[in-house]
């Protein structure tokens, strides 16, 4: 294949791979009726609701390539289901001290914010890094990126790395993964403040997550 059609293929390709961010939030939002209301803001029904309704026009934005509206809107639907996150986080440690949840019920309850903490701050990374997935693809170089994954120190014609390689969104979906398994970043170096502050913030959850779990299953031996 022609270098000039490979490049319009790669290019294409990471086109369609900003879909997995959308299809990340709709996850989100069914790991949300998951839950029991009690440890829901509102009806269980109201957090995913009020999400897709900004999930839609944020969609459009993208598709009509209103980046900075896409940005913006992107942000907002991400804080609230932040939001979201940390309120039932904080219900669940609340119903485990008050013995209020069903075992079956605390478990499923932790292993859904566990995953959703993964996906949500996945999105976060891939939203605000080197200010947002078109400013990124548009750049040339990699000296804005809050994270410094191995294939930016590789050298230009590297075979191990793809011309102009840019992150995707599996790349930032791996290093939320490795966040709240490992408590840290792994192989991809943390550089921004506000990069550490957010991984800060999603090992918190994820270990109030995984001590849930392990209280849980202390009290079942």
């Amino acid at each position: 294949m022609p270098a000039p059609k490979l490049n319009q293929t790669v290019t294409a390709v990471r086109n369609e791979l900003r879909w997995p961010s959308l299809i990340t939030t709709i996850a989100i939002c069914l790991l949300y009726f998951l839950l029991p209301e009690r440890l829901t803001f509102g009806p269980t029904w109201l957090v995913p609701a009020l999400t897709l309704l900004l999930l839609i026009p944020t969609a459009v934005a993208h598709r009509i390539a209103k980046h900075n509206a896409n940005f913006v809107l992107g942000c907002a639907m991400l804080s609230l289901v932040t939001a979201g996150l940390c309120w039932s986080l904080w219900m669940l440690i609340s119903a485990l001290l008050a013995k209020a949840l069903r075992p079956d019920q605390l478990l499923r309850s932790a292993v859904a914010l566990w995953i959703s903490n993964i996906l949500v701050f996945a999105s976060w990374y891939w939203r605000l890094d080197s200010g947002g997935p078109h400013r990124r693809e548009s750049s040339k170089k990699h000296g804005d990126s809050a994270f410094l994954f191995p294939q930016m120190t590789l050298p230009q014609g590297s075979p191990l790395c793809e011309p102009n390689w840019k992150p995707d969104f599996v790349d930032y979906l791996f290093l939320a993964f490795n966040t709240s398994t490992a408590f840290s970043p792994t192989d991809v170096p943390v550089l921004d403040r506000w990069a550490k502050a957010l991984m800060m913030i999603q090992s918190s959850i994820s270990l109030a997550t995984v001590a849930i779990l392990a209280a849980r299953a202390i009290n079942i031996l």
